[in-house]
């Protein structure tokens, strides 16, 4: 016969309580109903399980055994209540973000300040995750924020995620500092990428989205770039230029400042990338999340005003 676990715990309740008016005052209900559920419960079992008197509620030897067993129950319910409590308490508290270098450098620092200060109980940890990984770390329940670069391509994010822009991060040219495009000119003098059709170019790898970005803007300016460099970081790329063996496109979050670089804006609407925060679509059960995409913006905002108020080639601009 099909078993319902609720009704071992009714029985074992009313062992317990020694009465059906008690037994309803702890399941919060009245006692024609705890009668009613015990009814259907002989029906069911096909047996006489406690005998009502003016003393309150006796087992007969059929209830007793199914008390056992629903002793069982209530002290599993009981644990799970506690579980689910404590698994909620630090789901309320916890917030495991990934993002890459640049943003861990730039934008998190901040926000991270901001949350300790509001929420010093908060179980914060950070690791580092490619921009291509991160929506699938967070579809898989390993995080609770990504934050990820994306270059010119669109992006549709799956039903599992929220996607939240953050800002737009411009490209921009890191010379050597005696390179004949910049000596003698006017430190805010943007660049056309077609006056670099001659040189030699420290690039991204190969495969990333950034390098096919810039595969396709040096087509588009006319020429096929002398990639003598290729790496995976703008920091290697800088220091490499700071070398004066070439010359690279680097976004502006990422700017070092390298001894012996300097870096120019391109003329018009360049190549660039934009950060979003990618988090669950129901976050709920992690509040904390909402938070940190509040700091996240405002740090973003913060950052778009320092670049407005600071253009490209000041002294200001400078890391």
């Amino acid at each position: 016969m099909p078993v319902d676990p609720g009704q071992l715990r009714l029985i074992a309740l009313i062992e317990r309580h020694g009465s059906l008016t008690a037994t309803a005052h702890v399941l919060g209900l009245t006692p024609a109903a705890v009668t009613g559920q015990l009814l259907r419960a002989e029906r069911d079992w096909k047996a006489p399980l406690v005998i009502r008197g003016p003393r309150g509620a006796v087992l007969t030897e059929a209830g007793a055994l199914l008390a056992a067993h629903g002793q069982v129950v209530e002290e599993e319910t009981d644990k799970a209540a506690a579980g689910l409590s404590a698994l909620l308490g630090h789901l309320s508290r916890r917030l495991r973000i990934g993002t890459f270098q640049a943003a861990a450098l730039h934008l998190l620092p901040p926000a991270l300040t901001a949350l300790r200060h509001r929420h010093p109980d908060a179980d914060v940890t950070v690791v580092d995750v490619v921009s291509g990984r991160g929506e699938d770390e967070v579809i898989a329940g390993r995080l609770d924020v990504a934050v990820i670069a994306t270059w010119g391509t669109p992006f549709t994010p799956p039903p599992q995620v929220s996607v939240h822009p953050l800002l737009v991060d411009p490209m921009v040219v890191v010379l050597p500092d005696d390179h004949p495009l910049v000596s003698g000119r006017s430190p805010g003098a943007a660049l056309r990428l077609e006056q670099l059709r001659d040189e030699s170019w420290v690039a991204i790898r190969a495969g990333h989205p950034a390098r096919d970005q810039f595969d396709r803007v040096a087509t588009a300016a006319g020429f096929r770039p002398q990639v003598r460099f290729q790496t995976e970081s703008y920091d290697v790329a800088q220091a490499l230029v700071g070398t004066g063996v070439g010359v690279a496109l680097v976004s502006r979050l990422a700017l070092t400042g390298v001894p012996g670089t300097v870096h120019r804006a391109l003329v018009q609407q360049g190549p660039h990338r934009r950060l979003h925060a990618v988090v669950p679509a129901d976050t709920t059960l992690t509040p904390l999340v909402d938070v940190f995409l509040g700091l996240l913006r405002d740090v973003a905002e913060d950052i778009i005003t320092t670049w407005n108020e600071a253009p490209l080639g000041s002294a200001r601009s400078r890391p």
